[in-house]
């Protein structure tokens, strides 16, 4: 997947917002809570995502694929895809829709309802 098609599914997702920043990260939100980051590898795009504590455990087992650096290293549960080969884009978008229902599931009941989810 290209940086281009990552924030056009983000896009699509549902209910989100972009902005850049962190060094020109693209970051997408839902009510304001970070649920994918686009940036931050040197040699290819790199996809950041939140996880469930089972997928923290399984996928930094998968070549291309570590703890997300920084969030990580705060005892939050985020997987960053980086290096080849990594996650195909069928898994890639799979993984990023579970983020967004994960980050929407922490959200209030009244900002999910502002949100219409």
């Amino acid at each position: 997947m290209t940086r281009d098609e990552f924030n056009a599914f983000c896009k699509d997702i549902g209910p989100t917002t972009h902005v850049v920043q962190w060094g020109n990260a693209d970051v997408w939100k839902i009510g304001g809570k970070v649920f994918a980051i686009g940036g931050w590898a040197d040699d290819r795009d790199a996809f950041t995502f939140k996880v469930s504590d089972m997928a923290f455990e399984i996928l930094p087992e998968m070549p291309g694929l570590r703890p997300a650096p920084y969030l990580a290293s705060r005892g939050m549960k985020w997987i960053q895809d980086y290096a080849d080969p990594g996650l195909g884009d069928a898994e890639l978008r799979n993984h990023l829709t579970a983020s967004y229902d994960l980050v929407a599931a922490g959200l209030t009941k009244k900002k999910r309802a502002e949100l219409g989810i």
